[in-house]
């Protein structure tokens, strides 16, 4: 299961570090070693761009380190939790307080205003409705949408549905972002402006968090603070981009 304590594991400088990070799956008779013990570390603050070849296991990773997939061995601290090897199903508590999820796309519910989209899921994650409410307005301000409260997704452009997707990640005070591939069906110039939020989100000293996002665009990667590049299931280079 995760423990949790008031003495930090690590630098506190650090907003994630993984060690040792293992996972093979079995297909048929044979055995696919994916992750080959990975380490990364990342700052609090910090936008980390992940990249690698198909295959080289950028999503693996992802899902370990969000707690929704189970290492075969190694760890994981990220603020006062210490996990990786644990069963998916002990770790909700850790994916409602502490991280947050974008993908390719938004998944908002259409019938739903963008606000009250935002709302609905921190009223899963067990927060009062008038609570709800007022982070989800919060949140929509945070990524320049506060003009657009009160409209639905299909009202909006890739672009804003992404930046309501955002919003609703970062509603719950998490502290750590995951991207998987978050511009990958926006056109060019609307993923250099997702990518521009993030840096300043993530740079927003009065309540910032951080963002390991997976891309294939080098473009994209080098507006980043660092890049990590996954090859043959192990980190074979971390480096600052040239931002």
């Amino acid at each position: 299961m995760s423990v949790t304590t008031n003495t930090p594991l690590f630098s506190t400088n650090n907003m994630l570090f993984a060690s040792g990070i293992k996972k093979s799956f079995k297909v048929g008779r044979n055995k696919l070693d994916v992750l080959k013990d990975v380490e990364i570390n990342i700052k609090n603050g910090e936008l980390v761009a992940l990249m690698g070849p198909s295959g080289s296991g950028k999503s693996t990773l992802l899902n370990i380190v969000g707690g929704l997939l189970k290492a075969d061995d190694g760890y994981i601290e990220l603020s006062d939790y210490r996990y990786g090897i644990d069963n998916p199903i002990h770790l909700n508590e850790l994916r409602r307080e502490r991280i947050g999820w974008i993908f390719q796309n938004s998944n908002l519910l259409q019938h739903l205003s963008i606000e009250d989209n935002i709302t609905l899921a921190l009223t899963i994650s067990g927060c009062s409705l008038k609570e709800a409410q007022k982070k989800s307005l919060v949140a929509l301000e945070r990524v320049g949408l506060s003009e657009r409260i009160g409209f639905y997704p299909g009202q909006l452009s890739g672009g804003q549905n992404q930046r309501v997707a955002i919003a609703r990640a970062i509603s719950g005070n998490r502290t750590l972002l995951l991207a998987d591939e978050p511009t990958g069906n926006l056109d060019t110039n609307t993923g250099e402006e997702i990518i521009k939020l993030f840096q300043e989100l993530c740079h927003d000293s009065s309540n910032n968090f951080s963002v390991l996002m997976v891309t294939h665009d080098p473009v994209l990667a080098s507006k980043a603070d660092r890049i990590l590049l996954l090859k043959d299931g192990r980190v074979v280079k971390s480096e600052q981009s040239g931002n």
